[in-house]
């Protein structure tokens, strides 16, 4: 942080501001507009692209800019920027095409919408914040190889758990230690929620139900952990996670994973994500280290952080929309991924599980719907026995019926044909087939 508000300053100094561009208009993307203007100095955000395009001119407007232009083509665009005028599009080519945005941050959650920005900024040299942990848990493997081959940085946001769990990851290592259990805590998990059960606190807070329902029913904390182990080579210790229900301070998870899991089994693992429901500090995240060195155990110790065998590190909280600049600052000046999955087969995959009695024909809802909720499997155990990622399965035709809690296997549905994600996932299952989890 200290580099990064030094080296901004000075781009403001300069009059060389970093050009921002964002795709989406929503709660997050609300905020994080009002960032850029009020509290970030060395940037600016040049537009906003939105298929309502109207949204996008109300978030612009809400962060402070008076002046707003509505554009539908690249010289209009080009005029506005030149001008100084934010501009307001539903083409989200327009920006990360344009040679005018040095970053673009993905804001929309959407999966398949999303697939469509990403692989259009990757071709056209443009960096990528994605603020889509459901998009990387899916196809992050092959995304990243394209972005490492064209140049590109791709990666994930400051602000939420994955980001923070891998900051913390990174802090760790450098005292020298070993990371091995990364953990994201969670105040509810209810399988079974949906968006009518979620509409009220969804209305409350600006936000979609089916984005508040997959917060509720598990899927959203399964996207994230998967993509927190998909970027370290982390596993599961088991399907759905341990998911230990714990009332008190994180840092005595210490013992319920010495006991649910053992030491060595962590090791064999290589390392686990994880979540917990009902701990303190609350919402937050925390890892799980051990220590090799005698030596360094002596001021572990003094450092009142306990006798090991396991030392416990956590972050109270996460910001959100208010970091996101951070990672902006990370990537365009020191080329720094925060959070990605590695350019390797994956290790954790999210699959789907029906939330009731499903039935031969029914045509599957998306992510946070009234059919399905998504839990962490291993990738090479969801590969061999033909489990469905759930970020390809929205719009998918049941052939047959499924159980409640029955996972959805590929024998059981018909994929839409014609979804990009569903051609990038079958790309990557071809050139990146899963490998071991770890220890079984």
């Amino acid at each position: 942080m200290i580099l990064i508000d030094e080296a901004l300053r000075k781009r403001e100094a300069e009059g060389q501001p970093i050009r921002v561009g964002m795709v989406g208009a929503g709660f997050m993307a609300r905020g994080v507009a009002r960032q850029l203007r009020h509290a970030v100095p060395g940037m600016r955000l040049v537009g906003i692209a939105n298929r309502t395009v109207a949204k996008a001119v109300d978030v612009l407007r809400a962060a402070g800019h008076e002046d707003v232009r509505q554009v539908d083509d690249a010289d209009h665009f080009a005029r506005a920027h030149q001008e100084g005028v934010p501009a307001a599009m539903q083409d989200p080519a327009l920006l990360y095409a344009s040679g005018l945005v040095d970053v673009l941050i993905e804001a929309t959650g959407a999966i398949e919408f999303g697939a469509h920005v990403l692989t259009g900024a990757i071709a056209h040299g443009t960096d990528v914040v994605s603020m889509n942990a459901e998009l990387d848990a899916t196809v992050g493997p092959l995304l990243q190889r394209r972005a490492l081959a064209a140049g590109v940085v791709v990666t994930g946001s400051d602000g939420d758990q994955p980001a923070v769990q891998l900051n913390l990851v990174r802090t760790v290592r450098a005292l020298g230690l070993t990371p091995l259990v990364c953990g994201n805590v969670k105040g509810l998990q209810d399988r079974y929620r949906t968006p009518a059960t979620q509409a009220g606190y969804a209305a409350q807070w600006g936000q979609t139900p089916e984005m508040v329902t997959s917060f509720a029913d598990g899927t959203k904390i399964s996207f994230e952990q998967a993509l927190v182990a998909n970027a370290l080579g982390f596993t599961i210790a088991r399907t759905a996670m341990v998911g230990p229900e714990f009332g008190g301070h994180v840092d005595d998870l210490r013992d319920v994973y010495l006991r649910e899991v053992g030491l060595e089994r962590l090791r064999e693992f290589g390392g686990i994500v994880d979540y917990v429901v009902g701990a303190h500090p609350s919402p937050g995240v925390h890892v799980l280290a051990a220590n090799d060195d005698p030596e360094r155990e002596v001021y572990l110790r003094y450092g009142k952080l306990g006798d090991g065998p396991l030392y416990s590190f956590y972050t109270p909280y996460h910001l959100t929309a208010l970091e996101v600049p951070l990672s902006v600052a990370r990537v365009a000046l020191f080329r720094d991924h925060v959070v990605t999955s590695l350019p390797e087969p994956p290790r954790v995959d999210v699959v789907a599980c029906a939330k009731r009695d499903l039935q031969a024909g029914e045509q599957v809802d998306g992510i946070g719907g009234f059919m399905t909720y998504g839990v962490c499997e291993r990738a090479d155990t969801a590969a061999a026995d033909g489990l469905v990622p759930i970020g390809v399965l929205e719009g998918a035709r049941l052939k047959r019926p499924v159980a409640r809690d029955g996972f959805l296997t590929r024998d059981d549905v018909d994929l839409p044909e014609d979804r990009l994600v569903v051609a990038l996932r079958a790309e990557q299952d071809r050139v990146l087939a899963p490998r071991s989890g770890g220890a079984s």
